[in-house]
């Protein structure tokens, strides 16, 4: 079973910077994509930002130019680093990995870490 572990979350006041990293228990290599997503109380899961294999990152409105996704493939962990935090980037964040090998795809969740913008 693969695990994900997310650590760096808390509480901030708004302006501030948080990094969030999550460790997987197996090669970062293996996945065709690797992302954050966050979920405050009532709404959706969304996705924050996207790393893939392949080609640019992906990152939602809203936090373009605040938020950078970033890998160690060496230590197998994925971060996103926040900067400006606004109350509204309050939310459970969660990390992702998803791969399709010869069509048959597969995606893990990690247990997700807090963060809490308060002034």
């Amino acid at each position: 079973q693969v695990q994900l572990v997310e650590s760096g979350g808390g509480l901030v006041q708004p302006g501030g910077s948080l990094r969030l990293s999550c460790t997987i228990s197996e090669s970062i290599r293996k996945y065709n994509a690797v992302d954050w997503y966050r979920q405050a109380p009532g709404t959706q899961r969304e996705v924050v930002a996207t790393v893939f294999s392949t080609g640019p990152s992906f990152y939602a409105d809203g936090v373009k130019d605040r938020f950078t996704i970033s890998t160690d493939v060496g230590m197998n962990t994925v971060y996103l680093e926040m900067h400006n935090l606004k109350p509204e980037d309050t939310a459970t964040y969660y990390c992702h990995v998803y791969r399709d090998v010869l069509g048959d795809g597969s995606d893990y969740w990690g247990q997700g870490t807090q963060v809490t913008v308060f002034s």
